[in-house]
């Protein structure tokens, strides 16, 4: 499991600006790069469409999480995170994502559309925070 995720102010400010560009709704993206120990390195961005249109749920469509670990795997990159936002609420796992943190076991960042806060979580036996690190 990882304890902390790295990405570039740059890529912290895409991944706010997408997710207040796509408000009401809440927003989704795949994060591409490389584990190092326990520390998951963010290299790339992958934006995807929430196919729910919804400020409270989202959805990638099984046809572009396919080609997102196509275009990951040609890059010789793993996928690890997953993005997404709460436009309303804070930037803690609903229900829902926990649901989801299971078959997904990557760390999962949430951005609060409420707060602006950026909060990142990995799922073991519990629910746990993860450290971000911006350089």
């Amino acid at each position: 499991m990882q304890d902390t995720i790295s990405f570039s102010e740059n890529q912290k400010r895409q991944l706010l600006e997408h997710a207040e560009k796509e408000k009401p709704n809440e927003s989704c993206a795949i994060l591409y790069g490389k584990i190092k120990e326990s520390n998951a390195i963010v290299t790339e961005i992958y934006f995807t469409k929430n196919i729910d249109e919804s400020p409270v749920n989202f959805t990638i469509s099984n046809e572009e999480l396919i080609k997102a670990y196509k275009i990951a795997e040609d890059k010789q990159l793993d996928v690890v995170g997953i993005f997404h936002s709460h436009p309303d609420s804070m930037a803690i796992p609903s229900n829902t994502d926990k649901k989801f943190m299971e078959s997904n076991p990557v760390v999962w960042v949430i951005y609060s559309g409420a707060s602006k806060e950026l909060k990142a979580y990995t799922l073991d036996e519990s629910i746990k925070e993860v450290v971000i690190q911006t350089s």
